[in-house]
Parts: structure tokens; C-alpha cells; sequence
């Protein structure tokens, strides 16, 4: 079908090697296949419509289409909360044989359509090449758990959607798209359970998206933060604490230069410039393509007087983060998350699962020789932790019910 493509994303792998009985990282890439669709153009791209989980991580895209031809391609816009993304090839990259045989898609409704229609899932199926299966819509409005939370108001189809068709076509039998396909939901034990995005959801956000500038990656010393220090709330945290998910704001950081007097301390960061975000990962990938000085709307959900969540819109201009930042095991300076802290949240929440003070393995606390070199810095990070440590206390204390 001429409009939809194959696009490869060669991702980035962080691998764990010993040397010498340390351990060190080494990124390596390796090839992960999926779909897309040609949802539009405008002057000088092509948009391409696709799961937001095909384009994860990615050191490169490309795309190939249906006479076989292939042209990079690039991010244009996400959200991660539906698991849409946009991505632009530039149509100065593609001959004008390819543009005449490829298509923009009809988009159709799903709304109209009724279980026991017939539908065909078209897509990259395990790398293979473009194929085509069939079924019918077997369910409307269905919600699916996934490892990242609730996927809300699929539809569900008994056609064979496999690895490589997410971010494919679901068509009624007009050729119409009334779905993007989304194969990360299928389960291998099972038969007949695919799912997809309606398009009746996706068309608004893949409209919005199409308005963002297209960004590269910008060197890391160069990448702008919000300075501040943030969380998850996951879909586990948000149900137990009545909370909406996101990225939670725990700290404003002041020695940043970033303008952000507008955010606030328990803030929850669910876009930013439209892009919706579910983890500080998706913040961190967000931020890496804007430059210190840059400015950026963030909706975030804040709290009022009564305790209810309202959706507000702020602005901000990003900072520099501090050197040392760039050499932190978690490789992030983005957004301050988890920045000044980021291994020793992890203890903090172990610690509180144990009942323990954050460095507290059970042993004697006197230092031993080889030790006392370096005291001062562990009594520095000691104090740290269980500054974190109490403050995270505090908010849960908080929210306890």
C-alpha cells in the first residue's frame, strides 16, 4: 500500500562490561523494525504517523517505502501518553518517482464503526516487508494494561497484528485509516487480541504535533533544563495516592539560570510544548532537542486549596545544568531529574520499604582505614540522603490515606 512505510530505528543499548572487576557502560546500537502511515505533508515534509514506542530511543531513523526506497527520517513530535509519535522525512530526500507513488492516507472514523465490521492491518510484520491480514473488530473502547499503565479505548481486532506492524494501518473496507496499531499490547499466549489506536483519538493529537518545529538532538553541553528535581508518578503511585500521572516537580533548583518562577514545588509536568510525557525518560528525550536560552510551555496539573488537580499552563526559559551534572551514572542533566540525588533516590525508596536510613546496610558504622580517606565525602552524601530521604518521608506522609 503506498501509504505506509517501514522504518527502522537504529536504538541506543547501554551494555554493562567488566574490566578489571569494574564495570563499565558501553552504548552499542542494534536495528529495531516497525510502521508507519503517511498521514500528510506540508512544504518541504513528509509526515508519518507511528507508535511513540517504535521511535524510543533512537540514535537514527529510516524510512523505507513501497518501491523499496529508503530516506532518513526525523522526530517531529511525541506523546508519550497515547504512544503516537510524528516523524518528517524531507521530501528534498526523495525522488520525484518515489513521491509519485506514495500517498497521504484517507483517514476515515472509527467512531462509525461497529463490532463485526471488517478491517485489514497492514504493516511491517517482523521485518519482513509490507504485509496484509484481516479480521473484524472484535471490541470498542476496550482498556488494556500495559507495563507503563492503562492503555485507554482501543480497539480490538482478531486480525494478526505482529511484531513490526506497531505503528501500522488499521482500514476499514473503504482503505480508510481507523486505526494506528499498536502490537506491544498483544500477548504471545494468546490468539486473536490485537489492538489499535482509533483514529477518532489519534487524528487530533497527530494534528497537533504536525505544528511543532522539527528538532535534532543538540550537543549535551549545549541542552537546556527546566532546573528542577523530579519523579515519576506512575500509574501504581497515581492510583494509591489519587494523583495524576506524570512527572512530579520535587525540588526547584536554584543554581540553574533557568526563568521557571512560574513552576511550583508538586507540580505534575504532563506536556511540554504539547508533547505529552509519562516519565522522566520522555522529559529528558523532550528536553535534549532545545538549547540553553530556549523558551517552553509546560502543562502541568497543580493543586488548589481543596485538593483538586487543575490543568495549568506555564512558561519557562531553561537553564545550564552544572558540569559535574554530565557525569552522573544516569547520563542526565535534562530537566534536574533525579540530578542531585538520582542514585540515592533509589536507596531513599528501597529505605523506605525497609524502614531504614538511607546507607544503612546493618553494619557498623565506624569507619575503617581504608575508609577515612574519604570520609568527608561519604559523610556529604550520607547528609544528602537523608535529607532526600526525610523530604520524600514528608511527602508521602503527606498523601497518605
Amino acid at each position: 500500500m503506498p501509504s505506509v512505510v517501514a522504518i527502522t530505528n537504529m536504538m541506543r543499548y547501554q551494555e554493562k562490561r567488566f574490566f578489571h572487576l569494574r564495570r563499565y557502560p558501553e552504548e552499542t546500537e542494534y536495528p529495531a523494525s516497525g510502521s508507519g502511515v503517511i498521514v500528510g505533508k506540508n512544504e518541504t515534509e513528509l509526515l508519518i504517523a507511528t507508535n511513540n514506542h517504535v521511535i524510543q530511543d533512537s540514535n537514527s531513523l529510516t524510512v523505507s517505502f513501497i518501491d523499496d526506497s529508503t530516506a532518513k527520517a526525523q522526530v517531529k513530535g511525541t506523546d508519550a501518553t497515547v504512544d503516537l509519535a510524528l516523524v518528517s522525512v524531507k521530501l528534498s530526500d526523495l525522488s520525484q518517482e518515489t513521491r509519485d507513488k506514495i500517498k497521504v492516507i484517507e483517514i476515515g472514523s472509527s467512531d462509525a464503526m461497529e463490532v463485526g465490521d471488517q478491517v485489514v492491518a497492514i504493516g511491517n510484520a517482523l521485518g519482513y516487508g509490507q504485509s496484509v491480514t484481516k479480521g473484524i473488530i472484535s471490541a470498542k473502547d476496550r482498556d488494556v494494561e500495559t507495563e507503563d499503565g492503562t492503555a485507554e479505548g482501543l480497539l480490538q481486532t482478531d486480525a494478526a497484528i505482529n511484531p513490526g506492524n506497531s505503528g501500522g494501518a488499521l482500514l476499514n473496507m473503504q482503505g480508510e485509516l481507523i486505526g494506528i496499531n499498536v502490537a506491544k499490547y498483544s500477548d504471545t499466549d494468546v490468539e486473536g487480541m490485537g489492538y489499535s489506536i482509533p483514529s477518532s483519538k489519534a487524528e487530533s493529537i497527530l494534528k497537533s504535533l504536525s505544528t511543532l518545529a522539527t528538532r535534532e538532538d543538540v550537543p549535551k553541553e549545549e541542552q537546556g533544563v527546566l532546573g528542577v528535581q523530579v519523579k515519576n508518578i506512575d500509574a501504581q503511585t497515581a492510583e494509591s495516592f489519587a494523583m495524576p500521572k506524570g512527572v512530579y516537580i520535587f525540588k526547584i533548583l536554584e543554581d540553574t539560570g533557568a526563568q521557571n518562577s512560574e513552576l511550583q514545588e508538586r507540580d505534575i509536568i504532563t506536556k511540554l510544548d504539547g508533547q505529552g510525557i509519562a516519565t522522566t525518560a520522555d522529559l529528558k528525550s523532550l528536553l535534549s532537542k532545545y538549547r540553553i536560552g530556549e523558551d517552553v510551555t509546560l502543562t502541568v496539573m497543580r493543586q488548589d486549596g481543596s485538593g483538586k488537580y487543575n490543568e495549568v499552563q506555564v512558561h519557562v526559559t531553561l537553564g545550564k545544568a552544572n558540569a559535574t551534572d554530565y557525569g552522573t551514572s544516569n547520563g542526565s542533566a535534562s530537566s534536574g531529574d533525579q540530578q542531585q540525588g538520582g542514585n540515592s533516590q533509589e536507596r531513599c525508596l528501597r529505605a523506605m520499604h525497609r524502614k531504614e536510613i538511607p546507607g544503612d546496610n546493618g553494619e557498623s558504622s565506624a569507619p575503617s582505614k581504608e575508609q577515612e580517606g574519604n570520609s568527608k565525602g561519604k559523610q556529604r552524601r550520607s547528609k544528602e540522603e537523608e535529607d532526600f530521604y526525610k523530604q520524600f518521608q514528608d511527602f508521602f506522609n503527606e498523601y497518605k490515606r
